[in-house]
């Protein structure tokens, strides 16, 4: 009896390079498996619209076919990383519309959060400066936040007659600095300060402005040259034993390790160690 074959490109699916990809409302770059996303409106701080929402939302989605991106940097350009939705093309239009439509639009933007998540690429947020808001948002729900000592990271939306409950703040937050510190945050609005941000675990480290970028890329490149199936199934569990007990987690980390000592890269590893050498992980 032959063995059935199975077509590789079919359980490739949408698997498909990503380097050549033409972004419309924000800076998008490859190389050597890091993509570095800059918004690009440094005059007004690098705003959100809601065209560039919706863009970020489908190219995170597309991330997860991507074979030539094994990790993401978030940046804004000039000296700033994101100032939230525009106050002219977002927030004035939203006070015109109905719930529907509204409803429409929050789930839009959650969206943005769930692809970051959903998507196995680690990100490194590179924050420097005004950071608030959506902005704010884009940096929590990152994997790795780089700072610096000027940045100024505020959940602004109690400030703006809305509730600290936007895209997943009330759920995210307090896993990165604690109940009582997100609670402060998102009550208040207030501007977490880097050096502040960086005490109370909001940032791994804070940099220099200008070595910012350079250091998250920096990172980003060790992390691609590790293995990248296995950092993909970390980012998953990270996310996922969120609603586990110790119980169900430890079972699911004993299948997604097990399935990760089937990979060439473990393989690799363990001869690397015999011969003395530094493995090369190829992500398969």
């Amino acid at each position: 009896m032959t063995d059935p074959t199975i077509d590789p490109g079919l359980l490739a699916g949408n698997r498909r390079p990503l380097a050549g990809y033409q972004a419309q409302h924000f800076v998008w770059h490859v190389q050597q498996g890091v993509a570095t996303i800059t918004l690009n409106r440094p005059e007004r701080k690098n705003p959100l619209t809601f065209e560039s929402y919706a863009e970020l939302r489908d190219l995170f989605h597309q991330l997860k076919w991507a074979d030539d991106v094994q990790a993401v940097v978030l940046v804004g350009a000039g000296e700033n990383f994101c100032s939230g939705g525009d106050v002219h093309e977002i927030i004035g239009p939203l006070i015109r519309l109905k719930a529907p439509e509204l409803l429409m639009f929050t789930r839009m933007t959650g969206e943005v959060v769930k692809m970051m998540r959903a998507c196995p690429q680690p990100i490194v947020a590179a924050v420097d400066g005004v950071c608030a808001g959506a902005g704010a948002i884009l940096a929590m729900a990152s994997d790795l936040r780089l700072g610096t000592a000027r940045s100024k990271t505020a959940f602004l939306f109690n400030r703006v007659g809305l509730a600290g409950c936007d895209m997943g703040a009330c759920a995210f937050l307090p896993r990165i600095v604690g109940q009582g510190r997100a609670s402060e945050l998102l009550y208040t609005g207030r501007s977490l300060g880097g050096e502040e941000g960086e005490r109370w675990g909001f940032f791994n480290r804070l940099c220099e402005p200008e070595a910012l970028l350079a250091e998250a890329q920096a990172l980003a490149a060790r992390l691609v040259e590790g293995p990248s199936f296995a950092n993909g199934i970390t980012k998953t569990m990270l996310h996922q034993e969120w609603a586990m007990t110790i119980e169900q987690a430890i079972e699911a980390e004993a299948q997604a390790q097990a399935l990760c000592m089937l990979t060439q890269d473990f393989s690799r590893a363990y001869h690397a160690f015999v011969g003395k050498q530094k493995p090369r992980f190829e992500g398969n």
